[in-house]
């Protein structure tokens, strides 16, 4: 399967050989995370969460532990994507990891029933085995949260 042409198809998380997809953010194989599913969309990856009480900070509002962790793999995502996009003659979904990661709280993320967290990221620079991927983080059309992270191709060895 050409990675390139059908990036578009499922989220970008399925794509992940199945010894890479345990993450607790965006595993498929992990049923106690998150499940973050990313969508690539023309030049840039959007998702969506739907909070639970449960991923309450205070009463009323979305823990901002859980804003920084859909962001990080949001991010992840977007970069493995882009870099597909970018060479389309890749076999195997790239992995990412996060380098360094800002996160500016604008305002409190409401905890709203039936309202989902939507985020949408694209990749504002690149050189080498790094991406700079610029992430905003909306509830009821609202920015709560916006992200600046550095991702890098996972390294042949993680010691």
């Amino acid at each position: 399967m050409n990675i390139s042409e059908n990036i578009n198809s499922k989220p970008i998380q399925h794509f992940y050989f199945d010894e890479h997809n345990h993450c607790y953010g965006c595993g498929r194989h992990n049923n106690e995370g998150l499940n973050l599913e990313s969508f690539w969309q023309g030049d840039r990856a959007t998702a969506q969460f739907m909070p639970e009480q449960k991923h309450n900070g205070i009463p009323g509002f979305v823990y901002g532990g859980l804003l920084a962790s859909l962001i990080d793999c949001h991010a992840m995502a977007t970069a493995a994507a882009e870099h597909v996009k970018r060479h389309p003659e890749v076999a195997e979904m790239p992995r990412f990891v996060t380098g360094t990661m800002t996160v500016r709280y604008v305002k409190p993320t409401p905890l709203i029933d039936g309202a989902p967290l939507e985020l949408s990221a694209h990749v504002s620079e690149r050189s080498g085995r790094k991406s700079q991927v610029t992430v905003t983080l909306s509830c009821a059309g609202q920015v709560t949260a916006e992200g600046d992270v550095i991702a890098f191709h996972i390294p042949d060895s993680m010691d």
